[in-house]
């Protein structure tokens, strides 16, 4: 009987740590409890929430800073409560939007040479959420557009550069957990705390599809894939940790315990691989998987195991990677 091996040209990726002297030491990452990345990088700066006194901060490094960092560092710290979510602009590499808890977000301008002193004046605040914010997404195409959702439940688009509301949606029954765009940026996926998972025509604002996504009580995470597919991860109803595939229609394609463990998993996408990577909080391992259109559709690659549990998951875009060394994501 023959044995044939499935071809994959992402088989033998392997994960590897850099040395000592090319990592950043002593960060005060924060210890609030939402469930956040609390870590966001480009080619040019690191930024990381960091544990701040009578308000909210981050800071921002460049990348070539590595080694330890100074107790001293300047840090932006304009808000006024925790910050709870950070996204780069992908159009602009110095611009920043950050989420607090004080029910504003705030846009900052990094500049080339990062931060000498304390940077406390954003170039944007926008001020409409009544409760606090906890999820920002810019939109992949549209240059300073930018969606945010709260506990309010309310879903606001932004023109970041005149601080006008574009579209303001109420359509989510519970609290957003997650947000993504398209790849084109047609259409936003949002998981919520009822458990559903929804697409939405942010133009029209219509809800264009819903569906009972993953039954476990604790977050999941979802994120658009090519073809218009979408990937979630969440929890079982015996809190199980699970990944699933869902198609365009949200018809189930494929759903899958991993683990036991506690920790929410974020989903990292490469568009150009077809590739997904899960980052759970608490962890020691990133697993990684090639989404296929053969079954089993999610395919098991490999996984890269370290001795400390991951506090903050950042995914560096492709501009930024090594690809003379065949690095495809960091």
């Amino acid at each position: 009987m023959s044995f044939r091996v499935r071809q994959s040209k992402f088989r033998h990726v392997f994960g590897q740590a850099l040395k000592k002297d090319q990592c950043y030491d002593n960060i005060r990452v924060t210890k609030s409890a939402w469930d956040s990345t609390y870590c966001a990088v480009n080619p040019k700066f690191l930024a990381i929430i960091t544990e701040a006194a009578g308000g909210g901060a981050f800071l921002i490094l460049p990348v070539e800073k590595t080694g330890r960092i100074e107790r001293d560092i300047p840090l932006v710290s304009g808000h006024k409560k925790a910050v709870l979510d950070i996204q780069w602009c992908p159009h602009n590499d110095n611009v920043i939007a950050s989420a607090s808890d004080d029910c504003t977000v705030k846009v900052w301008s990094i500049p080339d040479e990062g931060l000498v002193k304390n940077l406390e004046e954003p170039i944007t605040t926008l001020i409409a959420h009544q409760r606090r914010v906890g999820l920002i997404a810019w939109h992949p195409t549209a240059h300073n557009v930018l969606l945010s959702a709260g506990s309010d439940n309310m879903i606001f688009i932004w023109n970041v550069g005149t601080e006008e509301i574009l579209i303001e949606l109420g359509v989510l029954p519970d609290l957003p957990l997650c947000a993504s765009w398209n790849y084109d940026g047609s259409l936003v996926a949002f998981t919520c705390k009822d458990k559903k998972l929804r697409i939405i025509d942010p133009r029209s604002g219509a809800v264009v599809k819903e569906h009972k996504a993953h039954e476990g009580t604790k977050p999941s995470q979802v994120v658009f894939l090519k073809n218009n597919l979408l990937f979630t991860t969440g929890f079982s109803k015996m809190s199980e940790r699970q990944y699933a595939l869902w198609d365009s229609n949200l018809e189930n394609i494929c759903i899958q315990e991993i683990d036991n463990s506690n920790g929410v998993i974020f989903p990292f996408y490469d568009p150009d691989t077809n590739m997904i990577y899960l980052c759970g909080k608490g962890d020691t391992a990133i697993r990684y998987f090639e989404i296929t259109q053969q079954p089993p559709y999610v395919h098991w690659l490999d996984q890269y195991g370290s001795s400390e549990p991951q506090r903050g998951i950042g995914a560096m875009p492709k501009r930024g990677l090594n690809v003379n060394n065949c690095e495809i994501m960091r």
